[in-house]
């Protein structure tokens, strides 16, 4: 097992594509089939897999969690931190923390149109860290 950790350099909410950082550590790890774990390390973000070929869904995922978790909802007690805080706690809750994928013939497995990104939940963090591990 291999494992890397990978920065992320963020500007607020939003999609960070983590396709091409990925598929480099596994190119570089030379091996024909293994599994490729991702973790993210911050309870206020999450990754997921995503269509990434049109910019819009991305802004219409976003969209439509804001919507389903809102800022300053009067229901929150945790809000030490700023109105986004505990938003980015439920929506990190709601989406994943980790993810798998296949490594077949020394490429990851991922389909046509599938790209892999960090799904940053709130306004003004600098950056976060995803530990890669890579199970041959």
């Amino acid at each position: 097992m291999k494992h890397h950790e990978l920065s992320v350099s963020v500007s607020g909410q939003g999609l960070y594509d983590l396709t091409e950082d990925v598929r480099a550590l596994v190119a570089a790890a030379n091996c024909e089939d293994a599994l490729v774990n991702l973790f993210i390390r911050h309870t206020s973000a999450s990754l997921l897999i995503q269509e990434n070929a049109d910019p819009a869904v991305g802004r219409d995922l976003q969209a439509w969690l804001d919507r389903l978790v809102p800022e300053n909802d009067g229901l929150y007690s945790h809000v030490e931190e700023g109105p986004d805080d505990m938003p980015g706690h439920i929506k990190s809750a709601l989406t994943a923390v980790s993810l798998s994928i296949p490594v077949v013939d020394g490429a990851m497995a991922l389909g046509t149109w599938q790209g892999i990104y960090l799904w940053e939940h709130r306004h003004a963090v600098l950056s976060r860290s995803v530990l890669v591990s890579i199970l041959v």
